[in-house]
C-alpha cells in the first residue's frame, strides 16, 4: 500500500479511530524494539555460552 493512500485513509478517520491507529502504530513499533533488542542479547550472548554448549558430551544433542 502507497504510503499516500494510507495517509488519505488516515486523514479520513474521525479524530477518536485516528488516535486508535496511531495507539497500533506505537505499538508496533514498540514490539519491533523488542524484538531487536532481544535478538542482540541473544547474539552478544553466543560467545558467552558457546563453551558450555559446544562441548563433545553434549554432542548428541546437536544430532537431535
Amino acid at each position: 500500500m502507497a504510503v499516500d493512500t494510507l495517509i488519505e485513509k488516515i486523514r479520513s478517520l474521525p479524530p477518536e479511530k485516528a488516535a486508535e491507529v496511531e495507539d497500533f502504530v506505537d505499538f508496533l513499533r514498540q514490539r519491533s524494539e523488542k524484538n531487536r533488542l532481544s535478538q542482540a542479547a541473544a547474539k552478544l550472548s553466543e560467545e558467552a555460552f558457546a563453551e558450555v554448549w559446544d562441548n563433545p558430551e553434549d554432542a548428541v544433542y546437536d544430532e537431535l
